[in-house]
């Protein structure tokens, strides 16, 4: 089994290879927002392009929701995106929040900062800024976001419970998160949950609906509801770069579901600065 930080560094290399590549590139060797399912990428993702403040050069396709669409933001908030890749979501935050507010994108892949920051001075935005970081480990003081959202990346974090510690320490008190993410009812085939490849898809890094949950309410978080959710269907000849025949089709009638979630929860307004384990 891989360790958290072999994890890691497979998946900034794979984000790294889809940074570099030009968008025409992307599209056709289905690694992004293209339309074939060769790739694991792109079968997840939303439609973006009737959201104002959508930049095509920012969507590379990555993502399995639409958080800046039910984050609730508001002119004026500082919004933080966790896993910002090329910028999408935060330049549609930005659209929200004005000129009078400030978005932080955070990403652990350095390729992925410099396409965000190339994007961000085309279109001169002045307030929105890029930081490379772990957000296990966010380069981030406490209680400084209104509003934090991400598109499909705690699935690429081994440590989930520390991503939602975090959150909650640079969450104002009364703020708020929308978190689009996979989350699995019933056991992936072992292949699949070892497929490094799945893996920086999203798909084999996803943890039970119930635990999932469960680590948000056990952090501290408050009114969590779920804004959306969606049925996954892998297709089979992704399937098939896994599995045989036969398990293809004990996977289909196991009853195994995979969702696309948007999760919505708060920080108590009368929340320290921190969860209720973090500040001993």
């Amino acid at each position: 089994m891989a360790t958290d930080d072999q994890i890691k560094e497979m998946v900034q290399q794979k984000y790294s290879e889809i940074a570099l590549q030009e968008k025409d590139v992307n599209q056709a060797s289905c690694c992004g927002s293209g339309c074939c399912s060769t790739e694991v990428y792109n079968i997840m993702s939303d439609d973006y392009s009737n959201l104002e403040g959508y930049n095509p050069d920012a969507d590379l396709g990555l993502g399995c929701g639409l958080p800046t669409q039910f984050a609730r933001i508001q002119k004026g908030n500082t919004v933080i995106d966790l896993g910002s890749g090329a910028g999408n979501d935060c330049f549609i935050a930005r659209q929200e929040t004005g000129e009078a507010g400030k978005v932080i994108g955070i990403d652990f892949t350095p390729a992925m900062i410099e396409k965000a920051r190339a994007n961000a001075e085309k279109l001169q935005f002045n307030n929105v800024e890029f930081r490379q970081g772990d957000i296990e480990h966010m380069p981030v003081t406490a209680n400084t976001a209104d509003v934090i959202v991400s598109n499909c990346v705690l699935n690429l974090v081994p440590n989930k419970d520390g991503v939602f510690k975090e959150i909650f320490r640079v969450l104002k008190p009364g703020g708020h998160f929308s978190i689009s993410d996979i989350v699995l009812d019933g056991n992936l085939p072992p292949k699949i949950q070892a497929a490094a490849e799945m893996y920086a898809g999203c798909v084999s890094g996803a943890i039970q609906k119930q635990d999932y949950l469960a680590l948000i309410t056990n952090n501290g978080f408050t009114g969590i509801t779920i804004q959306k959710e969606k049925v996954i269907a892998i297709p089979n000849d992704i399937l098939a770069q896994y599995l045989t025949v036969d398990e293809i089709a004990q996977f289909k009638t196991s009853h195994t579901g995979i969702y696309s979630i948007t999760v919505y929860a708060e920080k108590p307004a009368a929340a320290s600065c921190c969860g209720p384990d973090c500040c001993k």
